[in-house]
């Protein structure tokens, strides 16, 4: 981590840790749940070496990223305004982003409402989805059938905080591994086929440590962190899906102008439910979508020279 710096920005109230390499032209990586800075520990270098300033916070609710105000706002809205002010605090009028997971989300939702300060777009694993005629939940619960369903667990304060938070260890072990290719169709069946009253990390073997992609000091680190913190704030990112659907009923119904590149994993549920491709219907400047042969959903962890090469390609043609 030789070349990676870490300090505290002050951003919209919230003492934001980030962690940067490099400079250059301006790249934000913004991370997913249950993720943090460290999620583009690859990235973060490899950025650096092709002459780019690479930052990569930890997002609200988040690792070293603390509010100040005794009930933080978990909405989308927020974590938009967090990423501008990202920008404004750098001194930097725009920036090529570039998300995954929760993080892909807060892409698509600041492209779109400010597309001036993001004129570069890099999204994995979770495509652009048009607005639902019904809010998120709604849908979920006539999607899933009654069967077992994330967002739905997620929702009830105290329940998903407290099962993760007994042995965090074994809950991020068991999480990282059941969604990576490294565990074949598993992530498929834990997303879609599990029955309603299904114990989520009783579903998911212990994987053979280490990882090829996580080493015994990876999931370390972000044991110690998810053991300082808690996993309320990532999971209040899911509590405000339907606040944030009538917050903003203009999301996901807008064309976006940016050049955009889309990279996923063949084993990732997102891609395997979804067509990346159709993205292009409201995303004209939409590369060829690049799915990773046998890769799950941490695709810049389980393949990151494949994805630093496509990023640094992509942000080459297209970057600020």
């Amino acid at each position: 981590m030789d070349v990676i710096r870490h300090r505290t920005i002050d951003v919209n109230g919230l003492d934001m840790h980030v962690a940067e390499a490099g400079s250059g032209p301006l790249v934000v990586l913004l991370h997913g749940f249950p993720e943090l800075w460290y999620s583009w520990r690859h990235q973060l270098r490899a950025l650096a070496a092709a002459g780019y300033h690479a930052v990569a916070p930890d997002a609200r609710g988040h690792g070293r990223t603390r509010a100040r105000t005794e009930h933080p706002d978990y909405g989308m809205g927020a974590h938009v305004a967090d990423t501008v002010g990202l920008l404004d605090a750098l001194g930097a009028s725009t920036a090529a982003l570039v998300g995954h997971d929760w993080g892909a989300n807060t892409l698509w939702a600041a492209a779109e409402l400010h597309p001036d300060r993001f004129p570069a777009l890099v999204a994995l694993s979770v495509s652009r989805r048009p607005r639902t005629p019904r809010p998120p939940t709604e849908q979920l619960r006539a999607w899933s059938d009654g069967r077992f369903n994330w967002m739905l667990y997620f929702q009830e304060p105290g329940v998903a905080d407290a099962a993760l938070a007994a042995d965090v260890d074994r809950s991020l072990r068991r999480i990282l591994y059941g969604l990576s290719g490294d565990a074949g169709e598993l992530g498929t069946h834990l997303v879609g086929g599990l029955p309603a009253d299904a114990d989520l990390l009783a579903e998911i073997p212990d994987p053979p440590r280490p990882l090829p992609w996580l080493s015994d000091a990876d999931l370390a680190y972000y044991t110690a962190e998810y053991r300082r913190t808690g996993f309320t704030g990532g999971l209040e990112r899911y509590r405000a899906a339907d606040h944030d659907w009538f917050e903003h009923p203009t999301l996901g119904t807008r064309p976006l102008p940016q050049p955009t590149l889309f990279l996923g994993g063949e084993l990732e549920p997102a891609v395997r439910f979804g067509n990346p491709a159709a993205m292009r219907e409201q995303i004209p400047h939409l590369a060829d979508p690049i799915v990773l042969p046998g890769c799950g959903h941490w695709v810049q962890q389980e393949r990151p020279d494949e994805v630093n090469a496509a990023l640094i390609e992509f942000l080459d043609a297209h970057g600020t």
